[in-house]
């Protein structure tokens, strides 16, 4: 498939005009005409990069790209290490970062409460969703039930109640929007990071918070994506994890 076809396909699929964004969603580094072998992965990294090349990959599509507001500019150390093999090797690196946590089947957002098994999801306003569990279960039974999915044990700072059924949740660093789970009356909020205020804020607004962790929240969307690409466009894609505990 052309290169350009396979971008016009995906933009318009995840609504990529629909978000202002901190970073340009679609082709940030260009190179091979024609898609035949595509990697994908949570962050652009160097281990993606060489991971890609193993693979005889022609393209890698990512959550986290590069390009980010507020970084500088330079195409220097990191950065020109990185973009340098990439050209070098005539290798496209495709990103899409909020259309890819927002999108209703596709994206992170939406991937995680099928993996949580919530229904009743209320569409809001932004990226934060609500949604319920099918029946009330202990805050215990649930938390395993995060660290069972995403392979990882969550930091739980408690202050909701011992039964929860309410749940809502946000991919990657969100844990700035827990005030709006508490106007929603969530019993539960999860994203992936934590800060020192959100100690205090579950313990006084009365809600249980889950940080799961920044890439194990964010790996679902861009492996959604990459099945979807596979069964229905036909090109040979492969999710490639690069551990990250955070």
């Amino acid at each position: 498939m052309l290169r350009n076809e396979l971008l016009a396909h995906l933009n318009q699929l995840l609504e990529v005009d629909q978000y202002q964004d901190y970073a340009p969603n679609g082709l940030q580094v260009e190179g091979a005409e024609r898609v035949n072998k595509i990697i994908m992965g949570v962050t652009a990294s160097q281990a993606l990069i060489d991971a890609a090349l193993d693979c005889n990959a022609d393209t890698i599509i990512v959550h986290h790209g590069y390009f980010w507001k507020n970084e500088p500019p330079v195409i220097t150390g990191m950065k020109y290490q990185r973009i340098k093999k990439l050209i070098q090797n005539n290798m496209n690196l495709i990103a899409y970062h909020l259309p890819l946590d927002g999108h209703h089947q596709y994206g992170n957002n939406a991937q995680l409460a099928k993996l949580w098994q919530l229904e009743d999801i209320t569409p809001v306003p932004g990226l934060v969703r609500l949604g319920r569990l099918i029946k009330p279960i202990s805050i215990d039974q649930f938390k395993h039930k995060v660290a069972e999915t995403l392979g990882c044990d969550p930091l739980h700072l408690p202050g909701g109640p011992q039964q929860v059924e309410t749940i809502a949740w946000c991919s990657g660093g969100a844990q700035g929007y827990i005030q709006k789970a508490v106007d929603w009356q969530a019993d539960v909020y999860i994203s992936g990071e934590v800060s020192e205020q959100t100690t205090h804020i579950a313990r006084e607004q009365g809600i249980h918070y889950l940080a799961a962790g920044h890439h194990a929240t964010e790996t679902w969307g861009v492996k959604a994506l990459g099945e979807y690409i596979q069964d229905q466009l036909g090109i040979d894609c492969q999710f490639i994890d690069c551990p990250n505990p955070v």
